[in-house]
């Protein structure tokens, strides 16, 4: 099941810094000119940068929050290391009419997945661990894997057939080990995940990882390891991976080896005393597609970043800024430097930004280690202006990315809300939008 199908619109919410101000640009101006007057995201910066030039974003966000198709939106559009745009349109609390803001800390969820996967890879950088080496060298309960071969829907029993090869580490990067998902996953995923108790990693904040992944690790794979595209848990093994590798917890380990480097302050598993004010406010559909707040469903506690929580899920556990998270991504744009220190090799962010699945496809693209990669076949169905070769995900409730590293292009667009069929289509049309308004004709 892939995240295209599950990842619906994309919602806002985060907040500004006091006063808003506009920084105006003049229409059309030479892209030197631009890039010299925009702003850096490091320093600091108004709350809202809203050039001319933007004006197709702008129209595009105000349509959708009027008709509140979401309630809010936030979107950062940062070229060549300066923001060119960074703004919050709509509402975070539609009842008491309260603005967004684009501080505002958002579920991110399945964003987390790439924070974990670079997590791993500085550890890769380490020396720890090979690509192909098996899981179950360092997590035992991975060992001597099964694939599920029949399934009774009525008591979600199941007969299972020995795996041809183990799963290696590669394949739990690229979301073809075989592990599905609970929730969004296949009816059989559901049933034995639901049997055993696996957590989705989505506003589950009791347990813990370790305990969790051993219970997996005991479970039938939906199908043989390399085999396919299945979008799952595999990350969240990858996020165990790391606390065995590093021996600390994977919040620990994330807050030292990236947030702290990267200035992200406003990255979280569970959110500290002085921040849930900041938490967005989370939204769902009624059967009429009508917005409404959401309350708990699926066993998800949609307050779940305020908890006091101690199960950090390497794959959708996380809550986050528009700010932090773009750190993170020209950390990568950049050949894996950021604030004059080298993070991540040169050569291993190639590693991460290329196929990395072989012959096997997500959708029309590829995966890469922690990345959705853009080929060419589906860089020439999308907006004109995206490169081969950009890199790309998001989250359910509503949040995407993409870098494009020809153009120097970061761009994110953030909303709270799931499902969010009235705003299927958003992502797509701002990415058509950031490449009229920044890039087009300019590369």
């Amino acid at each position: 099941m892939t995240f295209r199908k599950h990842s619906l619109a994309l919602l806002l919410l985060l907040s500004g810094y006091g006063a808003v101000a506009q920084v105006a640009a003049p229409a059309r101006k030479a892209l030197a000119h631009k890039a010299a007057a925009a702003t850096a995201l490091p320093a600091a910066a108004p709350a809202t940068v809203d050039p001319a030039e933007a004006q197709l974003i702008d129209q595009l966000l105000q349509e959708y929050t009027a008709a509140n198709r979401v309630p809010g939106a936030i979107a950062l559009v940062m070229r060549d290391g300066k923001v060119l745009y960074r703004k919050a349109v709509g509402l975070d609390d539609v009842a008491a009419q309260t603005p967004l803001r684009t501080d505002a800390i958002v579920r991110i969820a399945s964003q987390t997945k790439a924070i974990t996967s670079i997590g791993l890879m500085l550890l890769y950088d380490e020396g720890k661990f090979q690509l192909d080496d098996p899981i179950s060298k360092y997590l035992p309960a991975f060992k001597n894997p099964k694939v599920l071969a029949s399934f009774n829907e009525k008591d979600s029993t199941y007969t299972t057939v020995p795996a041809k090869s183990e799963i290696t580490i590669r394949q739990l990067f690229t979301h073809t080990s075989g592990i599905g998902y609970p929730i969004i996953g296949s009816k059989e995923a559901r049933g034995i995940y639901a049997k055993a108790h696996i957590p989705s990693g989505i506003g589950t904040p009791a347990g813990s990882l370790a305990k969790s992944m051993d219970a997996l690790g005991a479970l039938p794979l939906m199908h043989q390891p390399g085999e396919r595209f299945t979008y799952g848990l595999s990350v969240d093994v990858l996020g165990r991976l790391v606390e065995v590798l590093s021996g600390q917890p994977l919040d620990r380990y994330l807050r030292a080896r990236l947030f702290e480097p990267l200035g992200m302050k406003d990255t979280w598993f569970y959110l500290p005393a002085d921040r849930p004010a900041r938490l967005a406010r989370l939204y769902t559909e009624d059967a009429n597609q009508q917005t409404a707040y959401m309350g708990p469903r699926d066993g998800m506690i949609p307050d779940y970043p305020k908890a006091a929580g101690t199960y950090f899920s390497g794959g959708a556990g996380l809550s986050s800024t528009i700010d932090d998270y773009a750190h993170f991504l020209q950390m990568l744009l950049d050949n894996g430097r950021y604030n004059g220190r080298q993070l991540l090799k040169p050569a291993t962010v190639a590693l991460i930004t290329q196929n990395q699945m072989g012959d096997v496809s997500q959708g029309g693209n590829k995966f890469g280690l922690g990345f959705s990669i853009v080929t060419a076949e589906s860089a020439a169905k999308q907006p004109v202006g995206l490169s081969e070769g950009s890199y790309e995900w998001g989250g359910i409730f509503g949040t995407t990315y993409w870098v494009d590293p020809k153009a120097k292009l970061v761009a994110l667009i953030y909303t709270q809300k799931y499902p969010s069929g009235t705003a299927r289509d958003l992502a797509g049309k701002f990415k058509t939008a950031v490449y009229q308004s920044f890039v087009a004709g300019s590369k």
